[in-house]
């Protein structure tokens, strides 16, 4: 019997790695693949005969938890297997928490990787060693994750933080954001300082992530 399969990943790199990790297996079909959560449902919505999506976490427009969570509720017949990189607490316990059936690195080999697909197909629930760790790990201490859930509501960014940290998210440089913001750019470097102190970040990246995972952006 054929697998179908969509992956759901923004890196053209990556999709062409899985599609090629996959290739080695000919009951595996790839039907469709979508840049972001958002494109995923619409073709969902297209065509939703589909027995396995692959999913991404970080995504434009739509990230891989908020996809999961409405194509659960619409879908509930479609598995959901979470593929990347993200392997902190947060990711793992919002990802199960949404649906996902599964939940694996990006560096699995080929066969792991169509185990995994035919694992969840037959009502399993594949994980990756260190992640199955850290979700039972969760489960003995959820205190941990409250923790982190108060830290996380403390995090208040200003209208116009929001507005800089959107600006930087699209690859602007501070001169473009000055120009889009009509402020000068000693004023957005100044913003960008005090974002980095509320996020506890060093870096543009590491603020747009991090405000991208918690829903600030």
């Amino acid at each position: 019997m054929n697998l179908k399969i969509c992956i759901a990943e923004d890196n053209y790199f990556l999709v062409k790695a899985i599609k090629e990790k996959l290739s080695f297996f000919e009951d595996i079909i790839i039907k469709f693949h979508a840049n972001n959560g958002a494109e995923l449902i619409g073709k969902l919505e297209e065509n939703h005969n589909i027995d396995v999506i692959l999913m991404d976490i970080q995504m434009p427009e739509m990230n891989g938890i908020k996809a999961t969570e409405i194509i659960k509720n619409k879908y509930p017949h479609i598995k959901i297997i979470m593929l990347t990189v993200l392997d902190d607490d947060d990711c793992i316990f919002n990802a199960i928490k949404a649906g996902a059936n599964g939940y694996l690195l990006k560096e699995i080999d080929p066969e792991k990787l169509y185990k995994s697909i035919i694992e969840v197909t037959e009502g399993g629930a594949p994980m990756t060693p260190s992640i199955a760790l850290k979700t039972l790990k969760l489960l003995r201490n959820p205190n941990v994750l409250n923790s982190k859930t108060q830290q996380t509501k403390e995090i208040k960014l200003s209208k116009r933080e929001t507005e800089i940290l959107i600006q930087l998210s699209k690859g602007l440089n501070y001169n473009n954001i000055s120009d889009n913001l009509i402020i000068s750019p000693s004023t957005v470097r100044k913003h960008i300082e005090n974002i980095y102190k509320k996020l506890h970040v060093h870096s543009k990246l590491e603020a747009v992530l991090k405000a991208q995972k918690q829903n600030l952006i």
